[in-house]
């Protein structure tokens, strides 16, 4: 295209947005678009009573039209909840915390909340930025299962209103609400079904000592050998980090000698699934008894016997816990303690080798 002079022109072009995102549309642009008020827009988008059938109509259409969202940020500042709370776990990819995750989210759902979750990857420091990360927004509530042994930064947030629940691990240094599995009884119990299948020669193999957990566990191991008679070499036990070289190595060493196991009790579902792969290499049978169910036990030769812990349980119990202390009928922290259950499929039922 040339105008008279000869020179060719370029149609004028709007020039793109600096922001590609552009900007989400305010209830301003909706009342504009349905040609109301402000308060009628509040009133549709809040389900209020005054708007008439066909006002709600034409409102609804702008709000389809401009993709409008209600801003609840604004809600917080007028009611003072963010219908949110968070869930701060150990590890996002642990299949033990799946069930558990989801039982809280369902219960958050139940009670119309939001529920956000993030992984303090058994790291204390991670723990306290994620959860105060949380509060900065605002979250109604917080059911922690913790990595560290000190919760006193959360003192404020509690005086601030923030309701708060443990789970699977108690609270350090502050008095606060605790949903646990019974980790003693349990690994009693498993220990116990191994010494009336025979053996005397037990180890146990679990995570790292200062979490609670895996004292517990230990502890129980303790306590059912101690019940039998049967002293404990320390040859037996081996407390640490859940890598599968730790494990294997752990696993290996008590495995051979003249003290030679001839049963392990893991203490979690990743030592186990390590220690299946070791006693897969061994000539022997080694009976196994393993804390928490793992996907498949009973399709291995023979099946997985197990300590299951109901972990759907550990978090509906600890989200219902959360939300009553939201309305206001728990004050008192309280400790619960929920039942574990020996599940026999074989592996726990083998008879001594020698």
């Amino acid at each position: 295209m040339a105008d008279r002079t000869g020179h060719r022109t370029v149609p004028d072009t709007p020039r793109r947005s600096e922001n590609r995102y552009g900007n989400r549309p305010t209830m301003k642009d909706v009342a504009a678009r349905a040609g109301v008020g402000l308060k009628t827009v509040s009133r549709v988008v809040n389900g209020e009573q005054g708007v008439t059938p066909e006002t709600e109509r034409r409102v609804q259409e702008a709000i389809d039209s401009l993709g409008f969202r209600r801003n609840d940020s604004a809600r917080v500042l007028r009611k003072g909840r963010t219908a949110s709370i968070g869930l701060v776990l150990e590890d996002l990819a642990d299949p033990f915390y799946g069930p558990l995750s989801r039982a809280v989210e369902e219960v958050a759902r139940a009670h119309g909340a939001l529920l956000i979750n993030g992984s303090s990857a058994e790291d204390p420091d991670r723990e306290q930025e994620l959860a105060l990360a949380l509060c900065a927004r605002r979250v109604d509530g917080l059911v922690v299962i913790p990595a560290g042994d000190d919760h006193r930064y959360l003192e404020q947030e509690i005086r601030a209103g923030v309701a708060l629940v443990f789970v699977d691990r108690p609270a350090g240094k502050i008095d606060a609400d605790v949903v646990l599995s019974d980790n003693f009884g349990g690994a009693r119990d498993g220990v116990a079904h191994l010494i009336a299948h025979g053996h005397r020669r037990i180890g146990f193999i679990g995570d790292m000592p200062r979490i609670h957990t895996a004292a517990e566990r230990l502890r129980g191991y303790r306590a059912a050998m101690e019940d039998a008679g049967i002293p404990v070499e320390d040859s037996w036990m081996s407390l640490g980090i859940t890598d599968p070289l730790r494990v294997r190595k752990a696993a290996e060493e008590m495995l051979r000698g003249p003290s030679a196991v001839t049963a392990v009790l893991t203490g979690n579902n990743r030592v186990t699934v390590t220690v299946i792969r070791v006693l897969a290499e061994q000539t022997r049978q080694v009976a196994l008894v393993g804390f928490d169910d793992i996907e498949l036990a009973d399709l291995l030769h023979p099946g997985l016997t197990v300590v299951a812990q109901d972990a759907a349980a550990l978090g509906r119990t600890a989200a219902e816990r959360l939300f009553r202390q939201l309305d206001g009928s728990l004050i008192v922290p309280d400790r619960i303690e929920l039942p574990t259950r020996l599940i026999a499929r074989g592996s726990g039922e083998l008879p001594p080798s020698d």
